[in-house]
């Protein structure tokens, strides 16, 4: 096949996928695999092999994905339930001050972005910033937008939230380099997309506190709450035993050592699955079981978590199939080869795929799966290292995380609970989803020249 010919089946296969998502509302894991089967039949792939295919692309992706991500959903959900995002929160705004309080609520943010989804996590701790704008007379977005930067940078760059595992998967990177860079990247990106940001826009919108939703009270948020260096602890606990067994790998292949015993256990350990499996015990017992929490209780709690998770499970999966097809066609080794004689680098054709799907249909996470799934093949051709591996995952986290609009629920949900009509929240909530993904991508494109 030509380059157009290439170019023009990707380019069909995302119009449909699009197509059926936005024009006939479609669930994406339906539309994901109708497009994959689209793309094995238009290149010319027996229909036998196909389904073969679409087999092999699930059982491949969700052997890995479904374990983390069930487990990651009942380890955000303890945290949840049991006040943990509540204690940061109203910890650091007691340590850094009312003058402070807007960075003290993008660290909070940050810390609680990790485990727990955002959209939850924000709906739990909006009653905080009602009673924070109230005695400050503030506008209500000088205390959101900072919060809402923190929550939605490691919702995007950091696992074990569902996006970053998903897309490492799919592409085959280490998540402990995808934390490490997560971190790194993502920490200054949300100052500026939060604290920074927030004091330009509050000044310039004025949000009182909506009148519908009533004010907490601040003796029963307090009241029980575990401490905060124990939360900090536990949501600390995986990304420590990950880091630590991406580090000792690299130094154990460096000095021959990597069949070691102390170097096989740290492997063991902070292998994702392992990690979160260990922090949701201690979670469990920590802040649940010791806390009263009821067996029974925790039974509920685990159960419900997985709810949610299902549905990511299922649509990456269908990435994953998407990434086979590609593969198994024969189109995805073809592009590569176009595009190894390409002037644009890999990392910023994965921004730009990321845009264009996350501003058509709204989805940050179907942004990510369905660019990882395009990306993989591609990526085979250009002998990347791990670290530049990473830096593209952030690349396409960056791209997924832009421009937030009507057709994201996100955008509901920020405009509900801060009582803004839809201009005032593409003024700061889309604006500050932006900043994240400029900055972010910004960052990873930087690293990558010196990696």
């Amino acid at each position: 096949m030509s380059n157009i010919e290439l170019i023009l089946i990707l380019v069909a296969s995302i119009g449909l996928l699009l197509f059926m998502i936005l024009r006939f509302k479609i669930q994406a894991f339906l539309a994901l695999l109708v497009t994959s089967i689209f793309l094995g039949l238009v290149t010319g792939m027996p229909m036998g092999s196909i389904i073969n295919s679409v087999l092999e692309g699930m059982g491949s992706t969700l052997g890995f994905v479904a374990t983390v991500v069930g487990i990651g959903a009942i380890f955000g959900q303890i945290l949840d339930s049991s006040g943990g995002a509540e204690s940061l929160a109203l910890y650091l705004t007691k340590r850094f001050g009312k003058d402070k309080a807007d960075y003290a609520l993008v660290i909070a943010g940050f810390l609680v972005g990790i485990p727990i989804f955002l959209d939850v996590a924000f709906i739990i701790l909006v009653p905080m910033l009602y009673a924070l704008a109230k005695k400050s007379n503030k506008s209500l977005l000088y205390f959101a937008i900072p919060l809402l930067a923190g929550l939605a940078v490691t919702h995007a760059f950091v696992p074990p939230t569902p996006g970053p595992i998903a897309t490492a998967e799919i592409i085959g990177v280490d998540l402990g380099w995808v934390a490490l860079f997560g971190l790194i990247i993502g920490f200054p990106v949300a100052i500026l997309a939060g604290p920074v940001f927030g004091k330009f826009i509050s000044k310039k919108i004025h949000i009182e506190v909506p009148r519908t939703f009533d004010m907490p009270d601040e003796n029963k948020i307090v009241k029980d709450l575990p401490s905060f260096g124990l939360v900090l602890t536990i949501i600390a606990v995986p990304l420590v035993l990950i880091l630590t067994n991406t580090v000792s790998g690299l130094w154990a292949t460096a000095h021959d050592m990597k069949e070691h015993w102390v170097i096989q256990l740290l492997a063991f350990l902070g292998h994702p699955i392992m990690a979160l499996l260990i922090a949701t015990f201690i979670a469990i017992y920590a802040i649940g079981i010791k806390r009263g929490f009821t067996k029974d209780a925790i039974l509920q709690l685990s159960t419900k978590s997985l709810a949610p998770a299902g549905l990511i499970i299922l649509i990456t999966g269908a990435g994953g199939v998407f990434k086979q097809l590609l593969i198994d066609s024969g189109l995805g080794v073809q592009l590569a080869e176009s595009m190894a004689n390409s002037a644009m680098p890999p990392i910023v054709l994965a921004y730009l795929l990321a845009v264009i799907i996350r501003i058509s249909q709204g989805s940050a996470t179907v942004a990510m799966i369905t660019s990882a799934g395009i990306m993989s093949p591609l990526l085979m051709s250009f002998s990347l290292s791990q670290p530049q591996l990473a830096l593209v995952v952030i690349a396409i986290a960056s791209g997924a995380t832009t421009a937030s609009h009507v057709n994201d629920s996100g955008f509901w949900l920020v405009s509900k609970y801060l009582g803004m009509n839809e201009k005032q929240t593409l003024q700061s909530w889309t604006v500050m989803e932006t900043i994240i993904s400029v900055a972010g991508f910004g960052l990873a494109l930087l690293l990558s020249l010196f990696i």
